[in-house]
């Protein structure tokens, strides 16, 4: 039975001023729902993500700003980092793990900059909500083998699928370069790099 992650649940102190920061953000707003004085549930979802964030009163028993290590994942960290900067994130600068896998909790054995390998999964940002809530993006470029079916590729956004398209673009002029020829099956070879990418596995040569 397959099991996807649907909701985050994000327990805030002031309702109007999370969604007013989220939205911000550019988080689709999905619903602001009240029932009652004491019952109010927003929903927002961050671009390109199949999971939703609920916020509001009366959702969740955890105090406001307990919310830690909510990972976003993202295809270029600078990118994210200019983008969160320039909506008022407050994103710290970008880092890497002195271990070298995942991160550690806090702040703890951050080294500054990102990965010098640029190695899928070793770079990072962190920003906080208005309330304290962590958040922790995540540059992802290539999925580790097996995380995703290549039978069940998609593309949660359009500039998912246009980012994709880019990198594959850049590996066929490799490939083209490296075989003298130009390849009149270019779309065949771009479905099986972007396949193979989603999945994990080897790519096309």
């Amino acid at each position: 039975m397959d099991m996807k992650l649907e909701v985050v649940v994000v327990p805030v102190a002031d309702v109007d001023r999370a969604k007013d920061f989220y939205t911000g953000l550019g988080w689709r707003l999905d619903a602001d729902v009240t029932t009652g004085e004491d019952f109010r549930v927003v929903q927002t979802t961050p671009p390109g993500s199949p999971a939703a964030v609920i916020f509001g009163t009366s959702v969740t028993s955890q105090p406001p700003g307990s919310a830690q290590g909510l990972h976003l994942i993202v295809d270029d960290i600078g990118a994210a980092y200019d983008e969160l900067k320039r909506l008022g994130a407050g994103p710290s600068e970008v880092f890497h793990d002195a271990g070298g896998v995942f991160h550690h909790a806090g702040t703890d054995a951050r080294v500054a900059g990102a990965d010098p390998q640029r190695t899928s999964y070793g770079s990072f940002l962190s920003f906080s909500d208005p309330d304290g809530n962590g958040w922790v993006l995540q540059e992802v470029t290539t999925r580790l083998p097996g995380r995703l079916d290549p039978s069940l590729t998609t593309f949660a956004s359009a500039s998912d699928l246009a980012a994709a398209l880019r990198r594959a673009a850049a590996a066929h002029g490799e490939h083209e370069a490296r075989t003298g020829a130009e390849d009149p099956d270019w779309p065949d070879w771009y479905a099986d790099y972007m396949v193979r990418e989603q999945a994990g596995t080897e790519p096309p040569s």
